[in-house]
């Protein structure tokens, strides 16, 4: 990768994906580190969640087409910043962590990713969770990435990240991410994240059994 200046906060903008997270939404948004521009893709919601965002400052997509990829690559398109983060807007992951993976940037990395720490029993059903290691061990053994955990807290330079090419829409955007970085030899860097529970709502993907059966069905598709 080319040699970057410095970054800054209002030279990042963190993208949340969201469907139905109004109640959480409050909470995750007043987390968000000074400076840092926020983009939160409202993907077919039901409840309040695109005037909730509004009201607490951030700018707000819409994005029709279902799916998280798609709700992410919508947020992708729409920032306007040299570095773009990706975050959960149901409360489970601290914002507070998002300026150590900047930072890592700025360090070398072409790719740093989360590591969730769940902080209390429970946060993190089993099967989800064994179905993550899995992955994650396939992708250590195929492309030697140092990754114990598919990232649902990224930050990447969004140039790059547009470069890469990742098309996946549904759910298995965060493998299809990581493929193509072990391919394109990206430095890639995991950091250790506070995991809890959702502050409100339901879970889409790993609360749920059914979710995370389509999540890992999307995600074998992506590494076979």
């Amino acid at each position: 990768m080319s040699e970057h200046k410095p970054t800054t906060p209002p030279d990042v903008t963190v993208v949340i994906p969201c469907m139905n997270e109004a109640g959480s939404l409050p909470g995750v948004l007043a987390a968000v580190p000074d400076g840092y521009r926020t983009v939160v893709v409202d993907n077919n919601s039901t409840d309040d969640t695109a005037g909730v965002a509004s009201a607490h400052g951030a700018w707000v997509v819409r994005e029709q087409i279902p799916g998280y990829g798609s709700a992410v690559h919508a947020g992708i398109l729409a920032a306007q910043t040299p570095v773009v983060c990706v975050l959960d807007g149901d409360g489970s992951m601290d914002p507070c962590d998002l300026p150590r993976l900047v930072a890592s940037l700025d360090s070398g990395a072409d790719l740093a990713v989360g590591r969730r720490r769940a902080d209390r029993r429970g946060t993190w059903p089993l099967y989800s969770r064994l179905g993550n290691a899995f992955l994650a061990a396939r992708l250590r053994r195929r492309y030697g990435l140092p990754v114990h955990d598919l990232g649902p807290m990224r930050a990447v330079r969004r140039q790059d990240l547009l470069d890469l090419h990742v098309d996946d829409r549904r759910s298995g955007y965060p493998l299809q991410l990581l493929v193509l970085a072990g391919r394109a030899k990206w430095r890639v860097v995991e950091h250790d994240i506070t995991y809890r529970p959702r502050t409100a709502g339901t879970s889409k993907v790993s609360g749920s059994l059914k979710g995370t059966v389509t999540a890992v069905h999307d995600f074998w598709k992506v590494i076979g």
